[in-house]
């Protein structure tokens, strides 16, 4: 699940793109709305009508409904700085609970052993 709280300048630029992907080739189909997950965390599967192409005219009719929210610039870089923060938290917690059951190895730790390993090999 992607956002629904978008800035004012995110939806002009996801309205453009929606605009370009119901006028483009399957290929810039699939290139545009792949921009749109990564680069907008915008989930068209989260808004629209199954089997109905999802356009401007359906995001406008979403913003219309308050199913997409938009708000102003310095709360929606709070909210991504967040949510990078909870990423980068979830992550570690992951990596964490990985080496512990050996389903991983601490690449820090190795590159320590490594690096101590050729410090003595030189003084050698």
């Amino acid at each position: 699940m992607g956002r629904n709280k978008f800035s004012q300048k995110e939806i002009d630029k996801i309205g453009k793109l929606l605009k370009l992907k119901n006028a483009g080739t399957r290929y810039q189909q699939k290139m545009i709305r792949h921009t749109l997950r990564v680069d907008y965390e915008f989930n068209i599967s989260d808004f629209n009508v199954q089997g109905k192409a999802f356009g401007y005219d359906e995001l406008q009719e979403c913003i219309r409904r308050q199913r997409i929210l938009i708000l102003d610039d310095a709360t929606i870089e709070a909210m991504k700085a967040k949510r990078a923060r909870d990423k980068a938290r979830d992550e570690a917690a992951r990596q964490a609970e990985a080496i512990a059951s050996g389903d991983a190895v601490d690449w820090q730790e190795v590159q320590k052993e490594w690096d101590e390993y050729y410090k003595v090999k030189n003084e050698e």
